[in-house]
């Protein structure tokens, strides 16, 4: 069964901002290889894909399951509701895919642990 990864940012006017997380896409590749097959990002607005069209594409590369990884710091309204909603209109589209959503990334375990990890390194 292929598995895929779908990194969720939210999407930016500024181009380099989703360049960003499409480089941040390509390097977690190599990371998850062996557990996802395909590995791809989206965005929630103003950048493209979409989230649904993220979705269709891993589909349409052949996964049966797809996790939807939020690369977002809070649990804010996009996090709690927007993706959620997204999430389930993706469920009723592919009834026979199993589509879930990831922890977000500010609620990761290992996020307190990262960001000490860069203060002391940066620190003067």
């Amino acid at each position: 069964m292929k598995k895929s990864l779908l990194i969720v940012s939210h999407g930016s006017r500024r181009e380099q901002s989703n360049i960003e997380v499409n480089e941040l896409t390509k390097k977690i590749i190599p990371l998850t290889a062996g557990q996802f097959d395909i590995v791809h990002c989206a965005y929630l607005e103003l950048a493209e894909p979409l989230i649904p069209d993220g979705i269709d594409l891993c589909i349409n590369q052949g996964a049966e399951s797809v996790l939807v990884l939020p690369y977002f710091l809070a649990a804010g309204r996009h996090v709690a509701e927007d993706i959620p909603e997204i999430i389930n209109t993706a469920r009723i589209k592919h009834p026979t895919k199993s589509i879930n959503i990831a922890t977000h990334l500010g609620a990761a375990e290992k996020m307190p642990g990262l960001l000490a990890d860069i203060a002391l390194n940066n620190k003067d």
